[in-house]
């Protein structure tokens, strides 16, 4: 009876539907996400760009500071799980936090691995933008996020029906203006690029009457 139960247990962690993710789907789907976005912060970072959003804000102090830039963007994330719990749910807190730590590890561990002699910081915006808009979309589909912002243009969307990625373009662009302090005016638009790039990306492909996994 027991391997009845635990092979039965299994089978549901398998098996997906068109309305709902396995187990196995949830952390593959995580997993490619972090490594999207971890991927496009390599890019922006390897540019000396900025993005918005939370990612940006630990950009600018890891710019301002010199702290390593996964310990900010980790620590600047804990405030926002609580509104995650309240509005989404353990299961979406558990799996943000996921996201959130594996990609801190993943955005000081890649560099060691990848590295870009040359990179075009213009160039650098628009494929960077466009990795961790796949990343977020990816996570956004499995029901995380990347924290911060993300969690409250999120619960925006399922609370008013705005956008989630025109929300945060609204979030990116404050955050950004702040970039004059640590930036060129070039960085800075070159930054701005990329964020329209990102949020752009967010708001054609995440549409919840497209996707209905859950």
């Amino acid at each position: 009876m027991a391997n009845v139960e635990v092979k039965t247990r299994l089978k549901d962690m398998m098996t997906s539907s068109s309305e709902r993710h396995s187990l196995v789907d949830d952390v593959q789907g995580l997993a490619a996400g972090s490594m999207m976005a971890s991927l496009g912060v390599l890019l922006l970072s390897s540019a000396g760009l900025l993005t918005g959003g939370t990612t940006g804000v630990a950009f600018l102090l890891h710019y301002a500071t010199g702290y390593a830039f996964g310990l900010l963007f980790f620590v600047i994330n804990l405030p926002f799980y609580w509104l995650a719990f309240r509005r989404f749910g353990l299961g979406f807190t558990l799996k943000t936090f996921s996201a959130v730590a594996f990609t801190s590890f993943l955005t000081e561990a890649v560099p060691r691995a990848i590295g870009f002699s040359h990179i075009d910081p213009l160039v650098a915006a628009i494929f960077g933008g466009l990795v961790i808009g796949a990343g977020l979309l990816a996570l956004f589909r499995h029901r995380a996020s990347l924290g911060g912002f993300g969690i409250l243009a999120l619960y925006l969307q399922d609370r008013f029906g705005w956008r989630a990625g025109l929300v945060q373009l609204v979030f990116d662009g404050t955050v950004l203006v702040f970039s004059f302090f640590v930036a060129t005016p070039f960085i800075i638009f070159c930054s701005v690029v990329g964020a329209v790039v990102l949020n752009l990306t967010l708001a054609i492909n995440h549409r919840r009457d497209r996707y209905i996994a859950m």
